[in-house]
Formats: C-alpha cells, sequence, structure tokens
C-alpha cells in the first residue's frame, strides 16, 4: 500500500542524503526506518493489496544481493584470514555469548528450561552481522590488517550460522513440538481421571 512504499522511499532518501553528507547511510536508513514505524498507520478501506508486493520483491532482491556479495566477496576473505582466534570468536558467538544473555533475559517470564534453550539457540547472524561487516570496512579502512579479522570474525560466524541453523531448525522444531504436544497431554490426563472419576461418583449416588 501507500504506507509501504513512503517507507521504503523514505529509507532510500535518508540513505543517500546521509550519503551526500558524509555520514553512514546505513545508521540513518535505521533512525528513519525507527521514527516512520513510530507514526500512526492510517486504515484505508477497501485498498488494493497488490501495491504489497513491490516493497517485498524490492527487499528480497536487496536481500539477494547482499548474500551474493557476501558469498562472492566475504567468504573467500574469511577463508583467507581463518585463525584459530577467529573460530573461537565464531563458536563463542553463536552459543556462549548469544545464549548467556538471552537466558538472563528470560529470567522470571516463567518459560521452562526447553523453551528458553529454544529460544537462545535460534538466534541466526544474518543480513545485519553483514551491514555491521561494512560498517567495519568503513571504520578500519586505514588499518587493513584490523578489517581483514573484523570482516573475517563476522562472516565466518555468518556462515557457521547459516549452516548450523539450518541444519538445526527441522529437527529442533520438530522435537519442541512433540514436547509441548506430549506435556499438554500429561496435563490433561489428569483432568480427564478426575472427571471420570467425578461422574461414577455421581451415578453411584
Amino acid at each position: 500500500d501507500n504506507r509501504q512504499l513512503a517507507g521504503l522511499a523514505i529509507a532510500l532518501c535518508a540513505f543517500a542524503t546521509a550519503l551526500a553528507t558524509g555520514s553512514n547511510g546505513f545508521i540513518a536508513a535505521f533512525v528513519a526506518g525507527i521514527g516512520f514505524g513510530a507514526t500512526p498507520a492510517v486504515q484505508v478501506p477497501d485498498s488494493d493489496e497488490s501495491g504489497d508486493e513491490l516493497p517485498e520483491l524490492s527487499g528480497e532482491l536487496l536481500a539477494l544481493v547482499v548474500w551474493y556479495l557476501f558469498g562472492a566477496a566475504l567468504v573467500p576473505l574469511a577463508l583467507d584470514h581463518l585463525t584459530w582466534q577467529v573460530i573461537a570468536y565464531a563458536a563463542a558467538s553463536l552459543t556462549v555469548l548469544r545464549m548467556v544473555p538471552v537466558a538472563l533475559a528470560l529470567l522470571g517470564t516463567g518459560l521452562d528450561r526447553r523453551s528458553v534453550a529454544f529460544i537462545a539457540w535460534f538466534g541466526p547472524r544474518g543480513l545485519a552481522s553483514v551491514v555491521f561487516a561494512v560498517l567495519a570496512i568503513e571504520e578500519l579502512g586505514d588499518s587493513a590488517v584490523a578489517a581483514d579479522l573484523a570482516v573475517g570474525a563476522v562472516t565466518l560466524t555468518v556462515l557457521a550460522s547459516v549452516i548450523l541453523h539450518g541444519v538445526t531448525a527441522g529437527p529442533a522444531a520438530r522435537s519442541y513440538g512433540d514436547a509441548g504436544d506430549a506435556t499438554a497431554t500429561d496435563g490433561a490426563a489428569p483432568r480427564s481421571r478426575a472427571g471420570l472419576i467425578s461422574g461414577r461418583h455421581h451415578r453411584r449416588r
């Protein structure tokens, strides 16, 4: 609709304006998106849903371009600068540095351990991390070694996330769903037995 088209236009304008003034285009587009999202939406009755396709297709196209550049340029760079420190950081970023803060944030929510582990594990690193890698290249341009190290660490983390989260998504989701169904069944069984006993008691009276 018109609102989605306006959102896309505002993001592009903010990005272009920031680049023209020597500022960071990604941050400008991000802030513009926050401001646009905070404005109340006006509902238009009987609006044509075909207008939703352009922003969605534009987003998908941009995502494909980013992933193409990621695979074509950043992955070879990461493999060329592969060290044990980079591997250790990637492993820590997908486990300890991700799961522990999520678990702490979920304290007091009443979720069981299985739910906390599921939420904490599925925090994939994707397009946002690639954007941060681009920002690192801009900020560390004068230091090629530091830039290569930062980009290598981010790229390996994203690559490992794509593989590990992609492989475990199906089995983990099925296991989590089966556990939820089993819990619901176990909770319903005592109530069913209680209802059966109560029914028998009334019939005897």
